[in-house]
């Protein structure tokens, strides 16, 4: 979350008073990772309800669930490259290993779940939405944003 500083240029606050705000430069990365954590997970829930009940409804809901999560994984992923290009961050190897992996494996079980009927979830896309799962609880260990700041960078 961005914290913001504010100040006023007087002891009183009256109506002539400007407040100066300051942004601390977080990632917006961290923003976006925690719905596509979210969406992916989500998946792997309506995966199971879907094979307890063989609803066709689950299926569905799991393959818009790792659709949207999958794009935005890919914003989270562009607002990465743009903080790690400005030169203010530096990547978090783990998290965004760890996360780029879960994604590739999340493209393929979307594929997946494209198939018709009852294979089309079971066992193949539960067991990748299960692998997506536990990949992204270990990569939440650390934290959600896939770059660190770079205190050197930004003063430079």
């Amino acid at each position: 979350m961005t914290q913001i500083a504010v100040a006023y240029t007087s002891s009183t606050v009256d109506a002539e008073a400007e407040p100066v705000v300051a942004s601390r430069g977080h990632a917006i990365n961290q923003m976006l990772v925690p719905f596509s954590v979210a969406y992916l997970i989500g998946a792997f829930v309506t995966d199971l309800a879907y094979w307890r009940t063989a609803l066709v409804m689950w299926e569905r809901f799991s393959v818009w669930l790792i659709a949207a999560g999958l794009v935005i994984a890919g914003l989270a992923v562009i607002a990465a490259v743009i903080d790690l290009l400005s030169g203010r961050q530096r990547p978090a190897w783990f998290r965004a290993l760890t996360y780029a992996v879960a994604i590739v494996l999340s493209l393929v079980n979307v594929l997946v779940h494209s198939r018709d009927g009852y294979t089309a979830v079971v066992p193949t896309g539960l067991l990748l939405s299960g692998l997506v799962t536990i990949l992204l609880l270990a990569m939440l260990v650390g934290g959600w944003s896939l770059t660190y700041s770079d205190p050197l960078g930004a003063a430079q």
